[in-house]
């Protein structure tokens, strides 16, 4: 019987496939833009985020707080005059874990487009 799709054996020696390192906490994709925003910001507001990813607050709170578990990013509340705000920095692990996460993708997308990196 043959094998109905067209691939090789991978190779004992062979690395295991990008995608299987893919950070889920990071890969999803609200958790990535707000990694993404906050890494371009440095530190950026909650309603900041909420509108560019346009997501309800209550969301926003639920991803933020899978990556301040994470150790991703630092949440800070305060003021500003008499209202309240909440900031948004990533930390050191969130820089390493974004980094990595975009080496990841760029490995992936070198596999269906070799000259994207030229």
């Amino acid at each position: 019987m043959t094998d109905p799709v067209d691939t090789p054996a991978p190779q004992e020696t062979e690395s295991p496939h990008p995608a299987t390192a893919l950070d889920d906490v990071v890969h999803q994709r609200i958790r990535l833009g707000i990694l993404t925003i906050a890494h371009e910001a440095r530190r950026v507001e909650f309603g900041y985020l909420r509108t560019h990813l346009e997501l309800t607050a209550g969301n926003l709170s639920k991803h933020l707080s899978v990556l301040e578990t994470a150790g991703l990013v630092q949440i800070e509340k305060g003021y500003a005059g008499r209202r309240g705000r909440t900031w948004i920095t990533l930390t050191a692990a969130g820089n390493t874990a974004l980094a990595e996460e975009i080496a990841r993708l760029k490995q992936l997308i070198a596999r269906v487009d070799p000259t994207a990196g030229q």
